[in-house]
């Protein structure tokens, strides 16, 4: 999403200030002392410049013309001007939007962040608020790395996005905001299920459990769901917790019945002579019911 990039037009423009400098050269008298300066001697010169301000409104242009012409760099530092020279003013405000979004444009995540932050403490109430907001969200959803390192952008992408669909729920990027929220909790969910698995090859089936519980408590709709509950029902055989194990092979069954991960789980529990049974009172009947309800309506 961009901003628009016409810029508005209110008002006139200030009148520039004058700036006077007067010089004179101050000459020696003598060897002695100094000659006193005389205020009414017509030798002195005293020489009047007029140094007139770039109107806001001819900064804010230029920069929109510098991002059309793609220096964002050049765009950025047109739009950084305007809130140095005219902190108070309307100009400042949508200068500082503005810097926001050509640092996003030219994919400097960081900076992006900083003038989003800062638009956000200054004007939370601005009319661009929802927009900075997604911009903060935007530019650290950019930088979500791949499951294997680290998640602690996929986290505050996640928050930023949350807040955006919490505090602006009328905004045109609620919609945008909520796939990018599904995509997050997915990269959180994909990064547990990669920690899980190492643990599970190496028989440490307590911190496997612990990894896929994860999943199945806080990231029920993502993707990775049918995997963990398999895996539950894997990590508790191997522990002989069969009754765990049975509730884990039967709520993925109840919930995805066609899924190849429960014929896996269907035949692990069998092979114990066993059969997917469900204990109302497993902490895994408990984090599912709330989403039969929502599914019923409920």
């Amino acid at each position: 999403m961009s901003l628009d990039l016409v810029a508005l037009r209110r008002g006139t423009v200030a009148a520039a200030r004058m700036a006077v400098l007067a010089a004179g050269p101050l000459a020696l008298a003598g060897c002695d002392s100094l000659a006193s300066l005389n205020p009414f001697d017509t030798t002195e010169k005293y020489v009047m410049k007029v140094e007139p301000d770039v109107p806001a409104e001819k900064v804010y242009d230029d920069g929109l013309g510098r991002m059309k012409s793609g220096d964002h760099e050049g765009a950025t530092r047109k739009f950084a001007q305007l809130s140095r020279n005219y902190p108070y003013s309307e100009w400042a405000r949508r200068g500082l939007i503005m810097e926001a979004y050509s640092n996003y444009e030219a994919q400097k995540w960081e900076d992006a962040i900083t003038a989003s932050k800062s638009y956000l403490s200054k004007y939370p109430n601005g009319k661009d608020a929802a927009y900075a907001q997604y911009l903060y969200a935007m530019s650290n959803y950019n930088q979500i790395p791949d499951v294997t390192r680290d998640q602690e952008r996929s986290e505050k992408a996640l928050t930023a996005l949350q807040e955006l669909v919490q505090k602006y729920p009328k905004s045109e990027y609620v919609s945008d905001a909520r796939n990018r929220i599904q995509v997050a909790r997915d990269q959180l969910a994909g990064r547990e299920m990669e920690v899980g698995r190492y643990y599970l090859e190496r028989r440490n089936y307590p911190a496997a459990i612990n990894r896929f519980r994860e999943v199945v408590s806080k990231y029920q709709t993502t993707r990775h769901i049918e995997e963990a509950l398999e895996r539950l029902t894997e990590s508790y055989m191997a522990l002989g917790l069969s009754q765990e194990a049975q509730t884990a092979a039967a709520v993925l069954g109840h919930n995805f019945p066609d899924s190849p991960w429960y014929k896996d789980a269907h035949s692990l529990v069998q092979s114990a002579g066993l059969e997917p049974r469900e204990d109302a009172d497993s902490w895994i009947s408990r984090s599912f019911k709330g989403l039969r309800n929502l599914a019923l309506g409920g």
